[in-house]
């Protein structure tokens, strides 16, 4: 095992300039291009590649976040091999597909160095709404409803911004630094940003319901589930994504080390334990899923990293009790199978908010999901809207930000009905349904 700074080194680098070139030549710049359907974002992918082919990198990174304001995160933790990427013609034939992710990165990495994000706030328009929750679902419906003029407060009660990018995502996907980065550069279209403070905990409701015009509900998803045997409160069993924030937080220094660790789900976040395991000395390393591994939720390339890593894969494992008497000693497996270890972390899935909804008064589906209105994300309560993982149960970055975008849109469509966006909006509206509408050249920038 390698030093810790080289096993977190990312997967997926930064491309030199003259890769971006070549790579970027390679693209069809298709018409009605797969990659942009597959995107929940629909950010015009052959534009913004044809642009960096052009030595445009700024217009190039421009054209990302109109379409998706956490295109920099998402350059780095987007599943691309199922969605953007996976499209690419070139799959049909039996070609390497354009490096979709990577490009982007190259274009959104271009523009953060300007250390100013290209667009502007809009002309005041004398309305205030508050975010909760300063995720990805949040801070990208706080960057749009900036350049519609309203003023917008985020309340976060963590210490840092960015949710799961910042405290959940493995780290060698990308930086816990990366992640506050793009934040702050977020906050500075003018978002006031209350940090350490969770509604309805510190600050009552209906305060919020009084002072704001409108809510946006981006909290994301409560905590991880649990197991429901024997020794589950036994020292040494940990929850996935507290286990990945103590990486994240201390670049894998302040986690105890371990012979032995059986993660217990099947997701991606079950791999990202998994694989953070290994890259931190567990000298074995084992996953175990309840079920067939056609039934497992995590991407088939995620899995084959988790392989990669050493670790072994156990299906049809239903765990029975967690063995020990002072701390974690194994897990015994239904038929008897016994796996020895000295720490357990479990990723089977999280549970919904439900104090919050309640505190609110807004219907949720029967697993805790906020009901919304699909076309705008609104709640059952006038002028509040949600999305993210509090609506969706828990999808990707990517998906947070379109919600973020589409609620955005809707909430300018609550407050000032028949009347039409404030010019300069019109191409980052018509990316909501995947509508392009304008031409795929450069956009102004030498």
């Amino acid at each position: 095992m390698g030093a810790l700074k080289d096993v977190f080194a990312e997967i997926k680098g930064p491309m030199t300039r003259e890769e971006a070139r070549i790579e970027s030549s390679r693209c069809l710049y298709c018409y009605d291009a797969p990659c942009v359907t597959l995107c929940p974002t629909h950010i015009d992918i052959p534009r913004f590649i044809r642009q960096i082919a052009a030595a445009d990198c700024l217009s190039s990174g421009e054209t990302i976040l109109e379409a998706n304001a956490l295109g920099h995160s998402c350059a780095r933790v987007c599943p691309v091999e199922v969605l953007c990427e996976g499209a690419c013609v070139y799959h049909d034939w039996q070609e390497k597909p354009i490096q979709i992710a990577r490009l982007q990165r190259h274009a959104t990495d271009a523009v953060y160095a300007t250390g100013e994000p290209p667009f502007a706030p809009g002309v005041d328009n004398h309305k205030r709404v508050a975010i909760i929750g300063a995720g990805p679902a949040g801070a990208s419906c706080a960057s749009y409803l900036r350049r519609l003029g309203f003023n917008v407060t985020i309340f976060e009660k963590r210490k840092l911004p960015g949710g799961l990018n910042t405290y959940g995502v493995a780290e060698y996907k990308m930086s816990q630094t990366t992640a506050v980065e793009e934040m702050k550069f977020l906050f500075k279209l003018g978002c006031d940003v209350v940090m350490g403070k969770e509604i309805g905990v510190d600050l009552p409701v209906a305060d919020l319901l009084h002072d704001f015009d409108a809510v946006f509900i981006g909290i994301g998803l409560s905590g991880t589930r649990t197991l429901g045997v024997p020794g589950e409160d036994l020292p040494g069993v940990m929850d996935a994504l507290s286990f990945i924030e103590r990486v994240k937080a201390k670049g894998g220094k302040g986690v105890p080390p371990s012979e032995s660790t059986v993660v217990i789900g099947g997701g991606n976040t079950a791999i990202d334990a998994t694989t953070q395991s290994a890259r931190t000395g567990a000298k074995k390393v084992t996953l175990a899923y309840r079920r067939g591994a056609a039934d497992m939720s995590a991407y088939d390339f995620e899995v084959l990293l988790a392989r990669t890593d050493g670790a072994t894969i156990l299906t049809d494992a239903i765990p029975k009790r967690i063995l020990g008497k002072k701390k974690v000693e194994g897990v015994e497996f239904e038929g008897g199978l016994i796996v020895a270890c000295d720490r357990v972390i479990k990723a089977i899935g999280q549970t919904k908010h439900f104090a919050l909804a309640k505190a609110l008064g807004l219907a949720q589906h029967d697993d805790g999901r906020l009901k919304v209105t699909a076309e705008t994300l609104a709640c059952s309560k006038p002028k509040i809207f949600a999305g993210g993982d509090a609506v969706n149960g828990g999808k990707e970055v990517v998906n947070a930000a379109a919600d973020g975008k589409r609620a955005a849109w809707g909430i300018q469509r609550a407050l000032f009905p028949g009347k039409p966006a404030p010019a300069g909006n019109e191409y980052w509206i018509s990316t909501i349904d995947g509508r392009k509408i304008a031409p795929i050249t450069p956009r102004g920038h030498s």
